[in-house]
């Protein structure tokens, strides 16, 4: 049985708990897109952690946990990540890596700086860690397949053309130090050795796991509203973050993906640049911001303050609609016990027309949020663990949420701990 776990909206909607919590079912993880951008919280009995690259399943003694093809893969940063979590006395994972995984490369990181550096004030709000530029040269098909490391030839060759054509770019456009093609043949040989032990073709691992009636969980990185097709582009990551995605990423049939968990924040953040129609500024997103996550609302890669806004209805349903979720996991609902009032995102008006389906980001431009206020519930839900002793308001909201998100709540988060979860 594969399940997918994936956000409906900018990221940060707390995958990072919902993967673990689902991990302890679970023998296999998958991560299928992205790199070390992002981040995932978790707090568990070993203490809270910040994930970037390792899947969050790796918790479990009975897990293998995969870096699939579709990832932006940092050696470095797998292993530093590695060494982290082991060090806080978690048992070290098992970990495979894919021979068709690509390396986020030196100067990818580079580029990124010196091109945010370029931009100014024009810039997309980058995290720095070399995205862009390392699936830029993907599909630019200059990039290094973990495969390549092992043969020399095919190695030094590449090594000295692509050099040549990024020092163009680096003494001309951005005024820089040139990159040495042995120091980095040298470094690609300590990667080389650092990730051969756990390299292998993990999509015949996975076919045959699926075969075994293994359960597989696909682990998404950020949300629909960071896809490159589906999101706010230009403001937006450089793969696709769908569940479909997570079929090519991982290697396995599109059939083969029977549940797509869609996890949905409770009210609304976003880290980075880009259109947030339920934003909200001041003193009101300062104090939801503080209540917010398990510590505040800061990015868990950057630190960053998150941006805050309250729920809405219509990114969140084209979200889910987008992922194809099956079941929706809700997510730090208790952050909102302090409230009287809670408004919510209902429709954007562009134009003077009042429309609940999701624009293209021309549109979205000139979206103006229409709310419908909700009563609060005053009081703090933490501890509770059925759904009928949750109080009546908090009853309300949820299930008005899910009317509008035209998916079930399967699952309700009202605590940062593993366990603190209401499945309905």
């Amino acid at each position: 049985m594969v399940k997918a776990v994936v956000g409906a909206n900018w990221g940060d909607e707390g995958k990072g708990k919902i993967t673990d919590m689902l991990a302890e079912t679970s023998d296999i993880i998958v991560r299928f897109q992205g790199g070390s951008n992002a981040g995932h919280t978790i707090v568990n009995d070993y203490g809270k952690f910040a994930l970037h690259i390792l899947p969050s399943g790796v918790f479990y003694n009975h897990t293998t946990s995969i870096i699939g093809n579709g990832v932006a893969f940092s050696v470095p940063a797998l292993f530093k990540e590695v060494n982290d979590i082991v060090e806080k006395g978690v048992p070290k994972p098992k970990i495979l890596v894919s021979d068709r995984a690509q390396i986020v490369m030196p100067y990818h990181i580079l580029f990124d700086a010196y091109e945010e550096e370029r931009l100014g004030g024009k810039s997309f709000g980058s995290t720095k860690s070399g995205i862009a530029p390392f699936y830029s040269d993907k599909y630019s098909k200059i990039g290094f397949q973990v495969s390549e490391l092992f043969d020399e030839d095919i190695l030094e060759e590449k090594v000295e053309r692509v050099c040549q054509l990024k020092n163009v770019l680096i003494e001309h456009l951005y005024h820089k130090e040139p990159i040495n093609p042995k120091e980095l043949l040298n470094t690609l040989h300590e990667y080389r050795d650092m990730v051969e032990p756990y390299v292998c073709d993990t999509a015949a691992f996975l076919r045959e796991a699926i075969k075994e009636g293994k359960n597989i969980l696909l682990e998404g990185q950020l949300g629909t509203l960071k896809d490159p097709d589906f999101g706010i582009y230009p403001m937006v990551t450089s793969s696709s973050t769908l569940a479909a995605y997570g079929a090519i990423g991982a290697g396995i049939p599109p059939y083969e993906i029977k549940s797509i968990v869609t996890v949905v924040k409770a009210y609304s953040s976003a880290v980075g640049a880009g259109e947030f129609v339920s934003e909200i500024f001041g003193d009101e997103a300062d104090e939801l911001r503080r209540r917010g996550g398990d510590g505040g609302e800061f990015g868990a890669t950057t630190g960053r303050p998150r941006r805050m806004g309250w729920f809405d209805c219509v990114a969140s349903r084209y979200g889910c609609k987008m992922q194809g979720a099956t079941e929706v996991a809700f997510t730090v609902l208790d952050v909102l016990g302090y409230l009287d009032e809670i408004p919510v995102c209902v429709g954007y008006d562009i134009d003077g027309e009042v429309t609940r389906d999701f624009p293209v980001t021309s549109r979205l431009k000139k979206a103006k949020p229409v709310y419908k206020v909700l009563p609060g519930w005053k009081c703090d839900i933490r501890g509770i663990s059925k759904y009928e002793e949750l109080p009546e308001n908090c009853r309300n909201y949820i299930e008005f949420v899910e009317k509008e998100l035209e998916v079930k709540i399967s699952m309700i988060s009202n605590g940062p701990g593993r366990h603190d979860i209401i499945y309905r």
